[in-house]
């Protein structure tokens, strides 16, 4: 049984703890920085904490790679809100982030009030297609283990779901964010909470009890099909689709993403 002692996470926040709390979690190879613009924007209303997940940032591990599992992680994140006093809070997730907080969701829904899904998914529905992604995602941690991470990042944005995010004129800081995360812990996370190892969500849609916001840039399709299908199996679940964004949509339209957090909640 893993220990929540076995996690020191580290974590920002802002606004005033007299006012609702919102709990932010990042993307793969992101940190609690990254939510600090949108955070800023929501501080008025809002008692906003953004965590570095295991793997990510400044968080320290001293337990096996069972602490990485979405599982595991989920339920120390529950420890740590418990150690904040928050009972119940609102949570949103992108990416990475947006898979842990549908399972937490899931599995924990006294936890959270509202919960906001940004470009996320609730996993591989087959075997096989979970099998090719671990596959897949084995072959990325070993070039994270073995070769120049700043080239793995280069490689990494090359990908056509961050083609807008490359022509932001932030774009740089936030890749120098990124090489600040150390690569063995990242493939650490990949191995155990990548896509093709988490527990497939799909199933347990339907049972949903908490009212969910899905976020999709309108010019990333992969993501707009399978959070349209999400929509179908789960009635509290609405989509909402950008414009002028890909992927990461806090980043890319920080404002639009904002409005939408900030009427929803």
């Amino acid at each position: 049984m893993v220990k929540f002692e076995e996690y020191k996470f580290h974590y920002s926040f802002t606004g005033s703890r007299d006012q609702p709390p919102i709990l932010f979690l990042h993307g793969f190879m992101g940190n609690s920085n990254d939510f600090n613009s949108v955070m800023a924007l929501l501080a008025d209303h809002f008692y906003c904490i953004a965590v570095d997940l295991p793997g990510h940032g400044n968080t320290l591990v001293s337990g096996g790679e069972e602490c990485y599992t979405m599982p595991n992680t989920a339920r120390a994140l529950l420890c740590l809100l418990d150690s904040l006093n928050i009972e119940k809070c609102f949570l949103v997730g992108y990416s990475m982030g947006g898979r842990l907080a549908l399972y937490m969701s899931l599995h924990f829904p006294n936890c959270f009030a509202k919960v906001v899904l940004e470009s996320a998914s609730p996993g591989l529905k087959t075997d096989g297609e979970r099998l090719a992604r671990i596959q897949h995602d084995a072959k990325l941690a070993n070039q994270l283990e073995t070769s120049d991470f700043k080239s793995f990042l280069l490689n990494w944005y090359e990908q056509p779901i961050f083609n807008n995010l490359k022509q932001h004129p932030q774009f740089v800081d936030l890749f120098e964010r990124r090489l600040q995360n150390n690569p063995l812990e990242l493939a650490r996370s990949l191995r155990q909470m990548g896509t093709g190892c988490q527990p497939s969500l799909w199933t347990k849609l339907a049972d949903n009890k908490i009212p969910l916001l899905l976020l999709v840039g309108e010019h990333d399709d992969k993501f707009i099909s399978i959070n349209a299908a999400m929509t179908k199996i789960c009635k509290l679940a609405q989509i909402k689709i950008i414009k002028g964004c890909d992927h990461n949509i806090h980043f890319e339209q920080i404002n639009k993403w904002v409005t939408q957090v900030r009427d929803f909640f």
